[in-house]
């Protein structure tokens, strides 16, 4: 069973690549690598709102317990170890919310939440300081929450008229 929550934690062992190709950085990419596995399954994800906010309750609780069984594993010790990459495919989840399914949105949502997830403002910040599965997953939440407001106020700007 741990096998399978360690495959599923850090994203199919997708987490693992940087290291592997990049010898003298440890880690460096694995959240950008998480997220990038997340791209794809938008697409088939619920479009219905009711729908949609039951699978990403769903999957943050999920992405809470994954994380949890990951570290209590004993393979992914520390605070939000970087091999654990479930929590930035639940913070892109987060940040395409109700956003339509384009290429253009998806990629500011994919960049937003990059950098609120690197840069970590307030509240990203509050989450990421708790040393606990939920404070991991939720400070991509967080992120991601972030970067779904900006591009939803510049969808309604741009319909207004303003961009």
């Amino acid at each position: 069973m741990q096998k399978v929550i360690n495959a599923l934690a850090t994203g199919f062992y997708i987490s693992y690549l940087p290291a592997k190709i990049i010898h003298f950085k440890k880690n460096t990419g694995a959240g950008f690598l998480g997220t990038l596995l997340a791209v794809p399954f938008v697409f088939v994800l619920p479009q219905d709102f009711i729908l949609y906010m039951v699978f990403l309750l769903a999957f943050w609780v999920f992405a809470v317990w994954v994380c949890k069984k990951a570290r209590l594993g004993g393979t992914y010790q520390g605070h939000d170890n970087p091999r654990i990459v479930i929590d930035e495919i639940a913070g892109y989840f987060t940040a395409v919310l109700f956003l339509p399914r384009t290429w253009p949105y998806l990629l500011a949502a994919f960049v937003l939440f990059r950098t609120f997830d690197t840069l970590k403002p307030w509240p990203v910040k509050n989450f990421d300081r708790m040393e606990n599965a939920f404070g991991v997953v939720f400070d991509d939440v967080a992120a991601g929450l972030l970067a779904n407001i900006l591009v939803q106020l510049f969808i309604i700007c741009a319909r207004a008229g303003g961009f």
